[in-house]
């Protein structure tokens, strides 16, 4: 039963393969762009949120900032509870220097995720943008809380503190680093080391 079973499937694979392909009446995908593809989704179904969220990662990639901000916003209009497209947004403004527009679309996402602790070190990084250091440090205070383990906002706020005179508290992020990554360490010491200079 079973050599005959595998006669039948290995001809049915030679029979399919010896066909000659049919022609398509439409041309070739690969001629089209993904990007090109993606926006026609959008024409086609407007309200399709998730054409908009990944026209948006395309314009990430591309380093479109301006246009993933505006995919960004169609998402949101089509679909407020999208927490994640105002973390993107966030990002996005952030790249294109506007803040303040971060620090917005970051606090949105917070309803979304208050627990997370890259979207605390993302918004204490755009306070700190705006000079805005009580919010900086209490943000990323935050981040650590809910992450101890958290080089980047351990390394964010040693910095911070250096900025604001605070060398000591410098020194503690710096010791607690050095259990965590010698690498964000060792860069944290430089700046450490630069500003007693």
């Amino acid at each position: 039963m079973k050599p005959l079973f595998v006669l039948i499937m290995s001809m049915l694979m030679l029979l399919s393969c010896s066909k000659e392909p049919e022609k398509s009446r439409e041309p070739v995908s690969a001629e089209k762009s993904l990007f090109e593809e993606v926006r026609e989704q959008t024409i086609k179904n407007p309200k399709d949120a998730e054409a908009w969220y990944h026209l948006a990662d395309l314009y990430e990639n591309a380093q479109m900032h301006q246009e993933e901000v505006a995919a960004l916003q169609k998402v949101i209009e089509i679909d407020p509870g999208k927490g994640y497209a105002y973390v993107k947004m966030g990002n996005a403004y952030n790249r294109l220097g506007r803040h303040q527009d971060a620090v917005t679309s970051f606090r949105t996402a917070l309803k979304y995720f208050p627990k997370d602790p890259v979207l605390h070190n993302n918004l204490a990084v755009s306070y700190g943008k705006l000079g805005k250091t009580d919010e900086e440090i209490a943000y990323l205070k935050k981040a650590i809380a809910l992450r101890p383990h958290y080089a980047t906002a351990r390394h964010n706020l040693g910095i911070t503190m250096l900025k604001i005179g605070k060398r000591e508290e410098a020194l503690k992020q710096y010791h607690e680093l050095s259990k965590i990554d010698t690498v964000v360490a060792s860069s944290l010491k430089k700046e450490i080391d630069a500003k007693e200079k």
